[in-house]
């Protein structure tokens, strides 16, 4: 997608500017965010230039009548909405999505939602977040890709595509946030500071919008965090030098809600309209929430304050959007084709896409369950409606339970529901009648989890563990001796360590939206074998934050089993008894790696994948950059079912001028294979891949010569490896 326009559309948005006055350019330069309709109606009569609104066709489209008949200029508004994993029909969150390690999945939610928000007059969502989260304390990592900068880049990239299309109806004008560091807020803690070198932020953190801008997204958004001291709504060394400059991206740069006026209580704004002469001249685009242009019309700031050029910049920026989508010869939608209730398209297309995304922690064989079982479920989330996630619309689709959701595909055996457990209060009355309900049955759910509210923005958490009682449960029906499965429903990962040993058997389901309880019986049943794999590394403890699996090599690094951590980087305690260790990197009272690695995840089958072949293992740099690496591996379902295998890539460089991470990912694939069947996966490695961006003055990829580890396997702890040289 393109947001290049044709000479006549350029001479009409020049014709546009040159007779816009200065205050009705500043009014293209804001969103009104979240008026009543009487507000909002208003202010597009004014020339506003954006609205946050929920969508309804014949509001928007009245919006729309307004601007074009009622306005001096007759020119359409944008209508932006949080459209982040489903508009009616609730997709599962960006999280799990990236569990599936399917980018397809990703493309799939932001078509649909595309087609369901734009019905209703919405042309742009805020969406998707791209924010590299390694920290769980974090609230708003249910919202984005994960721990690894490829894995955010790759999904925001297909969502982008989603989103935008041909831009043409039906699609929505994208938006990558939250630029730039976000998700690497000091303790986890929301709105936080970052403070991070230009090396950590270009080979980490600013990756995926450079991809975003590549795969022409329409919008990036500010985050709410400064860098190195500096607010990013104030940063121009990020919006212009880098963005706009280096990237050469041609959409928006918009802020995020008060974004703007927040530089007053960051301490680097005297009053609300010093901050918006620093956004503006800084490089950002639009402001959210309606602060350029006061109650009275007047603009709270003079081309003394920020240069005309930088204004018209801007204001051209906005229009080219407004042409792109094809608002600018028709802003309406048919009314009467408005979507409001998920079709069974849809609904088919989001039980497909969560039942790709849970993640088989552990199995002692009790899943799958025999449909003639006889099954109790208890956990709050035996009967708990609360599968949509965290940011969704009021009006979207809501989910049925797990135990409704079972019954009904389980028509020969027997199930049974108890609530066991509360998620913000005991109840030992209830862990005795489950325990003594559990004994008179095949096999026992426990379905525990963090609730939708305890994620999302401003839901940063200290203590990761289950709430409640929910932990005591497990123990309680562990005890027992009944076959029983963990399935645990949430938005983040949580701390296991209290309860992981007590329970053989364990489902991440995340939180999947719509039909995230259909999608969990058929996995339990073993209607299809679970295949995501974990986009993020689940520590054992809080205080192990962050344990990212593709961490820097460190100069003191724990020898395990004889081997260097960059080779195995899971088990054994080392403490003050194992003197070869003692002056290591590491926890004293904690073993190393964490709980479930960066990229595991089991099956209901077994797969055995051969040692990556490089056909060329020599290569020049030139070649790498002009051609790249051919890298092939073959998989084979050498176990008894029909199920799915991620073939995932790392690389490591061996020997850098700079301290490299001790993995990177750099290519999934995941396919489904047959009982005995195999295929050869193919993959190819590019300067990207192979080199880094240096810490120099000037923005440089570099790819240095010398040797390469190619691993390719199942998880980041389960690889084969070939060399590469690169010349």
């Amino acid at each position: 997608m393109s947001l290049e326009l044709d000479p006549q559309h350029e001479r009409a948005i020049d014709d546009l500017i040159a007779r816009l006055s200065w205050e009705e350019k500043l009014a293209q330069l804001q969103i009104a965010y979240r008026p009543r309709f009487e507000d909002a109606a208003a202010l597009v009569r004014s020339g506003i230039g954006a609205v946050f609104w929920p969508g309804d066709a014949d509001r928007t489209n009245e919006l729309q009548r307004v601007a074009r008949e009622e306005s001096a200029h007759g020119i359409p508004v944008l209508v932006g909405l949080d459209v982040i994993h489903g508009q009616y029909t609730i997709f599962p969150t960006p999280l799990a999505q990236a569990a599936s390690f399917d980018p397809e999945v990703a493309a799939m939610d932001a078509r649909t939602s595309a087609a369901e928000a734009a019905s209703g007059g919405v042309t742009w969502t805020f969406s998707p977040m791209i924010d590299v989260s390694p920290d769980p304390r974090w609230g708003r990592i249910v919202e984005g890709f994960g721990e690894d900068p490829w894995l955010n880049a790759v999904f925001g990239a297909a969502k982008v595509r989603g989103y935008q299309g041909d831009l043409g109806a039906g699609t929505l004008l994208a938006c990558a946030k939250h630029y730039v560091a976000y998700g690497l807020a000091e303790g986890g803690r929301d709105y936080n500071t970052v403070d991070a070198s230009e090396y950590r932020l270009r080979n980490g953190a600013a990756e995926p919008f450079r991809v975003a801008v590549e795969a022409g997204v329409a919008s990036v958004m500010a985050s709410f965090n400064t860098v190195a001291g500096r607010p990013m709504h104030a940063n121009r060394r990020w919006l212009t030098e880098v963005l706009k400059t280096e990237w050469a991206h041609a959409g928006l740069v918009v802020g995020d809600a008060d974004g703007v006026v927040q530089l007053v209580p960051h301490g680097v704004a005297a009053t609300e309209a010093d901050a918006v002469a620093l956004a503006l001249t800084a490089g950002l685009d639009v402001e959210m929430g309606g602060h350029v242009i006061a109650s009275d019309g007047r603009a709270v700031v003079t081309e003394a304050d920020v240069p005309l050029a930088r204004i018209d910049d801007a204001v051209r920026r906005v229009l080219r959007l407004k042409f792109a989508r094809g608002l600018m010869t028709d802003p309406f939608v048919d009314a009467g084709a408005e979507v409001r209730v998920p079709s069974s398209e849809t609904l088919a297309a989001a039980r497909e896409a969560a039942r790709r995304c849970p993640v088989l922690l552990a199995n002692d064989g009790t899943l799958p369950i025999a449909p003639t079982a006889s099954v109790l479920v208890v956990g709050p989330y035996a009967e708990s409606t609360d599968h949509l996630g965290t940011w969704t619309q009021s009006f979207a689709a809501k989910s049925g339970s797990l135990v409704d959701a079972l019954r009904a595909a389980m028509p020969e055996g027997r199930v049974t529901s108890l609530p066991g457990a509360q998620f913000f209060r005991r109840d030992p009355a209830g862990q005795v009648e489950a325990v003594r309900a559990a004994r008179q049955h095949d096999v026992v759910i426990v379905a525990v989890g963090e609730p939708s509210s305890l994620s999302g923005e401003a839901s940063s958490r200290s203590d990761l563990t289950l709430t409640g009682d929910q932990a005591d449960l497990i123990h309680s029906i562990a005890a027992t001796g009944v076959p029983f499965a963990v399935v645990l429903v949430t938005g983040r990962p949580l701390i296991m360590s209290e309860w992981i040993d007590a329970a053989p058997s364990v489902l991440l389901a995340w939180h999947l939206g719509t039909q995230g309880p259909q999608a969990i019986a058929d996995l339990l049943l073993g209607v299809v074998s679970p295949g995501g794999k974990l986009p993020v590394s689940i520590p054992r403890s809080v205080g192990q934050i962050p344990v990212t699996y593709d961490h820097e090599n460190t100069g003191r690094p724990p020898r395990i089993r004889g081997q260097l951590e960059h080779v195995e980087i899971d088990v054994a305690v080392v403490g003050p008894g194992n003197t070869d260790d003692y002056y290591t990197s590491k926890y004293l009272d904690l073993d190393l790696g964490p709980q479930f690695a960066f990229g595991h995840g089991l099956s209901y089958s077994t797969f055995e994948i051969s040692a990556p072949v490089i056909p060329s293992p020599v290569v020049d740099a030139a070649t790498v950059a002009t051609e790249g690496v051919r890298v092939t591996a073959t998989v084979t379902n050498t176990g008894e079912v029909t199920a799915d295998e991620v073939v995932q890539l790392y690389v490591r460089d061996v020997v850098a001028s700079l301290a490299r991470p001790v993995r990177r990912l750099r290519g999934m694939r995941r396919v489904t294979l047959a009982p005995g069947a195999s295929t050869r996966v193919e993959f190819t490695l590019g300067a990207h891949d192979l080199g880094f961006w240096g810490d120099g003055p000037t923005a440089e990829l570099i790819v240095e010569p010398g040797e390469f580890e190619v691993h390719v396997g199942g998880s980041v702890q389960s690889t084969r490896v070939a060399s590469l040289t690169v010349r």
